[in-house]
């Protein structure tokens, strides 16, 4: 939930998937600890892996159609990507989400955005950023602390998703942030000299 509110979305999803497969989820605890792949968190929920692998295909299914217009920008993240746009800043996107949905919120936002890369999550994200020349990477998940790490990149935390400032601090995160709105000061302040 760095740029994009998706929890609504998903629990719109999980309540369809649940009904439609007669299986239970509780989509509100699921939505809210959304960052690690899919797969992943259905397994933690208590899906077998070639369950967890049907049930995650069909949620991707479902997912443009029920996802999608319920998920609103975070506070800020209209402002922070126009204003870097404008700024000539280079903006890559890299998310656990699927990515054919994660373009889908893209260009439902009208969203500036360089290079999107899905089905990422953690280190892996730091190959995607190391590929993309990433300096900074902003996210809300310690995953994400971990996947500016492996790029050599600079770790910059929201704390709008499901870890603390204090928890997103300790998993070394260069600077936490309360939303996303005060990213530009913090670039200005830290990247613009050197860029």
């Amino acid at each position: 939930m760095t740029l994009l509110d998706a929890r609504p979305g998903v629990v719109r999803v999980l309540r369809a998937l649940a009904a439609e497969r007669d299986v239970r989820i509780d989509a509100e605890r699921f939505a809210a600890n959304l960052g690690p792949p899919l797969e992943r968190m259905l397994r933690d929920h208590g899906f077998e892996d070639e369950r967890a692998q049907q049930l995650a295909r069909r949620f991707r299914e479902l997912y443009p159609r029920l996802a999608i217009e319920p998920s609103p920008a975070m506070p800020g993240a209209d402002e922070v990507l126009d204003r870097l746009h404008r700024d000539g800043v280079r903006t890559v996107v890299v998310t656990g989400k699927y990515e054919p949905n994660a373009r889908l919120h893209l260009e439902a936002r009208g969203w500036p955005v360089d290079v999107l890369r899905g089905d990422v999550f953690a280190a892996a994200k730091g190959e995607a950023l190391r590929a993309e020349g990433a300096a900074v990477y902003v996210g809300d998940h310690v995953g994400d602390i971990a996947g500016a790490r492996a790029a050599g990149a600079a770790a910059v935390a929201v704390a709008t998703g499901p870890f603390s400032r204090e928890e997103l601090a300790e998993a070394g995160a260069d600077a936490v942030l309360d939303e996303l709105s005060e990213f530009p000061a913090w670039f200005a302040a830290a990247c613009a000299p050197r860029a």
